[in-house]
């Protein structure tokens, strides 16, 4: 079984509120068909420019506090934001014959202290074990600590990842993988393969650009280590077609983690 993180910069451009990036999806979706049925699959996919404009506007983040009514508004906001992004990517799969199937991850999950602590998994296997393809998402979930927070994408994969053990984890990114430094600054190189002892280096001596209400690319560096423990990780452009058949084939593109 392969796991497949669909980035937010990826099926969506970030500047311009609740943009799809349609073509791309439909180029993953018929990467995915090349592999499906003989490979199972589950997909988790980012905000992009659905979720983050609302979790910012109403400071998701910092939790059921101060205006708890407006609050409470804003975090069914995002929810549905991000159902409707979720629904586009269900309908693109469709089309191309793949089963995919929702599952909203703010009823299945629970979090604290921004990990999930709780994870209601066994329709997620029985959907597998009948062919079906899960889809969940970065959404906004119930906090033990602090009421309301926010759910990641990345948080969801590492999570998935230790309690189904894939093959693969594979995330698909705007750019061609980790880089040394900012791939948009000068002289930036292509990592082809991270150590631990690399992303720690990386971790120590420089912060990710364009960090998001989720994380950023350190974060998604410290959940790969988490990762790389159960299963091959990846992290590949997915605007460029045949990326994803390489990774899972298993051969050289992007960025791959060793423990």
């Amino acid at each position: 079984m392969i796991v497949i993180k669909l980035g937010g910069s990826v099926i969506s451009d970030k500047n311009v509120p609740y943009s799809f990036n349609r073509e791309v999806l439909e180029n993953i979706a018929e990467e995915i068909s090349q592999f499906y049925p003989k490979e199972s699959f589950i997909l988790v996919h980012g905000g992009g420019s659905f979720g983050h404009p609302n979790a910012r506007k109403y400071k998701i983040r910092e939790g059921l506090t101060g205006d708890v009514k407006g609050k409470r508004i804003g975090f069914s906001k995002t929810h549905q934001a991000m159902l409707k992004l979720n629904d586009l990517i269900i309908q693109t799969f469709l089309e191309k014959g793949l089963p995919a199937y929702s599952i909203s991850s703010s009823s299945i999950f629970l979090i604290e202290k921004g990990e999930i602590v709780y994870g209601e998994l066994e329709v997620l296997r029985k959907l597998l074990e009948k062919g079906f393809i899960p889809v969940l998402f970065g959404d906004t979930a119930v906090a033990l600590d602090k009421g309301i927070d926010i759910l990641s994408g990345d948080q969801i994969v590492c999570y998935l990842a230790k309690m189904f053990k894939p093959s693969k984890v594979v995330f698909l990114m705007d750019v061609d993988g980790i880089y040394t430094k900012n791939p948009k600054e000068e002289g930036a190189e292509l990592i082809k393969e991270l150590t631990k002892e690399g992303i720690e280096h990386l971790l120590e001596s420089s912060e990710s650009a364009g960090i998001d209400v989720t994380g950023g690319i350190g974060n998604k560096l410290k959940k790969a280590l988490e990762i790389a423990h159960y299963s091959d990780v990846y992290f590949i452009n997915g605007k460029v077609k045949e990326n994803l058949g390489k990774a899972i084939r298993g051969e050289k593109v992007g960025t791959r983690i060793k423990v």
